[in-house]
């Protein structure tokens, strides 16, 4: 069953999903300085994956585990939108919530540091 206002056409339908995804990246870019951080760092690190990479594989490991860590960023901002819409008060599970959104996160940078690493190590070592 439809929303109201949701388009019925299936092409319809997956623009105006993608509107709202570009629109998410938007409110996400202009708020959270993280994201923000992480989408520079992309922007450097595609070239320097470009240049470390040997083959199509590597490269596309390199730049899709920090794509990962963007991914991870936008779901740990939605846990804190939805936190922080509950209200101000201090919760335990609010609390939860939100740590585990960041450990989401380091979690992921994490990986990512593990893949250049292991790249680095067999172009190098």
């Amino acid at each position: 069953m439809n929303k109201p206002g949701t388009p019925r056409n299936e092409f319809k339908r997956w623009v105006f999903a993608t509107r709202n995804s570009l629109a998410g990246y938007r409110v996400v870019f202009r708020e959270e300085a993280a994201f923000r951080a992480q989408v520079i760092a992309l922007i450097a690190l595609v070239p320097l994956a470009a240049w470390l990479a040997e083959s199509w594989t590597q490269f596309a490991l390199l730049v899709g585990v920090w794509i990962l860590v963007l991914a991870g960023e936008l779901v740990n901002s939605a846990i804190e939108a939805i936190v922080d819409r509950i209200g101000p008060n201090h919760h335990p599970l609010s609390g939860k919530a939100k740590d585990a959104g960041s450990a989401l996160t380091l979690t992921l940078m994490l990986l990512a540091a593990l893949v250049w690493i292991s790249v680095l190590l067999d172009r190098w070592g």
